[in-house]
């Protein structure tokens, strides 16, 4: 595993949850971190504090990722900050909400889309010139287990930009190997404390997930932070294309 220190990373969506844990262990590991946020400004102004005081170089970005231009501001300005980009984490995404085929109009299908699938091209596309000129570099994106089983009702169009998630790392390894780019993805399971679940899980559901999962508990956020940060550090590894599942066993690719 390769040192950290002084890489330089962005982390999409690293207001909260499974962003801010990833963050917080690259800051922890000794990285210069661009911290991308949409709305609430606490978590990513602590970051920055906690970043200042480790003696790590660390700013927060606002932007809209489904807008192309504040997109390839949000890349542009981390990449200035920082003097470059050699780790990019695709975190932003989300469920937007549950709804069943018959009840799926337009505007929602591409809503999700966007924010699931448009963030993540839109800023991979502007960062690999930056992560090129790296050299060894790295990128993470984040699935999620309804992209390998389809997810619990009402989750089918989220289910379906996961997968898609999948083919795009997938894809991306081979186009940009040559260039000395990684690119792998981790397909989290029921993983608490975080937004998303906390929007859309109920007790019940979470409690009837955790009886079928082997190790009998729901994930944390740093569960699936520890992992993204190996693969981070592997910037001159051999490991690309590859989705770790992380989900206590209850899915076995």
């Amino acid at each position: 595993m390769g040192t950290l220190a002084g890489k330089r990373a962005l982390v999409t969506g690293a207001e909260q949850g499974i962003g801010r844990a990833v963050a917080d262990q690259l800051i922890d590991a000794g990285c210069d971190v661009a911290i991308h946020y949409f709305s609430a400004t606490d978590g990513p102004r602590d970051m920055v504090d906690r970043a200042r005081s480790l003696g790590r170089r660390a700013a927060s970005f606002r932007a809209d990722l489904t807008d192309e231009t504040a997109a390839n501001a949000l890349v542009d300005q981390s990449a200035a900050f920082l003097g470059g980009l050699d780790i990019l984490i695709n975190n932003v995404g989300g469920l937007i909400g549950r709804r069943l085929l018959t009840e799926v109009d337009l505007d929602f299908w591409n809503t999700v889309i966007d924010v699931n699938m448009t963030t993540a091209m839109l800023v991979t596309r502007r960062a690999v010139p930056y992560l090129s000129a790296a050299g060894a570099s790295s990128i993470v994106n984040l699935a999620s287990l309804a992209g390998r089983k389809g997810g619990h009702g009402g989750s089918l169009v989220y289910s379906m930009t996961k997968g898609a998630i999948l083919t795009f790392t997938r894809a991306l390894s081979a186009e940009l190997g040559p260039q000395g780019i990684r690119v792998n993805a981790v397909a989290p399971g029921l993983i608490l404390g975080t937004r998303f679940h906390n929007t859309f899980t109920t007790q019940d559901s979470a409690e009837a997930t955790i009886r079928d999962i082997p190790l009998g508990r729901a994930g944390s956020v740093d569960d699936i932070a520890r992992p993204i940060v190996y693969l981070a550090s592997e910037y001159d590894g051999f490991i690309t294309g590859a989705t770790l599942d992380i989900n206590g066993g209850i899915y076995c690719a």
